[in-house]
């Protein structure tokens, strides 16, 4: 598993007009192939009466599955445009159609590439980037009495707290970076004078908005 990635972070879509061509960029995170196609598939029957419904997807850890679609325009204006935007932005696991509806005014190549590019990058802004980074759960059990220090520090401090318990004892569930587990623990003893109980808990990714 990758320590960290970048990948969208909602599903949505987004329209721009280009020399009154309608271009609507359609986003969606994937984890597989099948759900990519299905996904372009959904958008082709949703606008089945547009000029293009263009496509490009990136998926897996090592960008192993990678396809691009021009749907009609000529080669390599479309589908491969969409799928740089996506490399440029170091997306993973990231589906985009990008439906266009010609307006009567033929842009030539370059004016296809840069349309079909800036409808992807204008999309990508406005459903988001997040950045998966995996951690630890660290689960720290404490008295009643230390809940407002440890919540406190928690809060003020770069880890982020998943959940809190209230049961005999207060468990505080922490997110914490796997390279940083030891410290995370060591402070938490510190902090409580060592009256704390701790446990790891399972690996997971904690998304966070991506700021470049």
């Amino acid at each position: 598993m990758l320590s960290r990635y970048c990948t969208v972070k909602q599903s949505g879509n987004h329209e721009i007009n280009i020399q009154k061509s309608r271009f609507i960029a359609h986003i969606k995170r994937v984890e597989t192939e099948l759900e990519a196609q299905e996904f372009i598939l959904a958008i082709k029957k949703q606008h089945w009466n547009a000029t293009h419904n263009c496509s490009a997807y990136l998926i897996g850890e090592h960008d192993q599955i990678q396809k691009a679609n021009d749907d009609g325009e000529p080669s390599g204006t479309a589908g491969v445009p969409i799928l740089e935007v996506l490399k440029k932005r170091k997306l993973k696991d990231t589906a985009v159609v990008v439906t266009r509806y010609f307006g009567g005014i033929k842009l030539g190549a370059g004016g296809l590439i840069r349309a079909y590019g800036k409808a992807t990058s204008t999309g990508l802004d406005s459903v988001g980037i997040v950045e998966r980074k995996l951690s630890q759960i660290v689960q720290v059990k404490i008295d009643y009495t230390w809940l407002g220090k440890i919540e406190k520090e928690l809060r003020s401090s770069t880890y982020k707290i998943k959940e809190i318990h209230y049961f005999d004892t207060v468990e505080v569930e922490t997110f914490v970076d796997e390279s940083s587990v030891q410290v995370f623990m060591d402070w938490m003893i510190e902090l409580t004078n060592g009256q704390c109980t701790l446990e790891k808990g399972e690996t997971v990714y904690l998304e966070e908005d991506y700021v470049s």
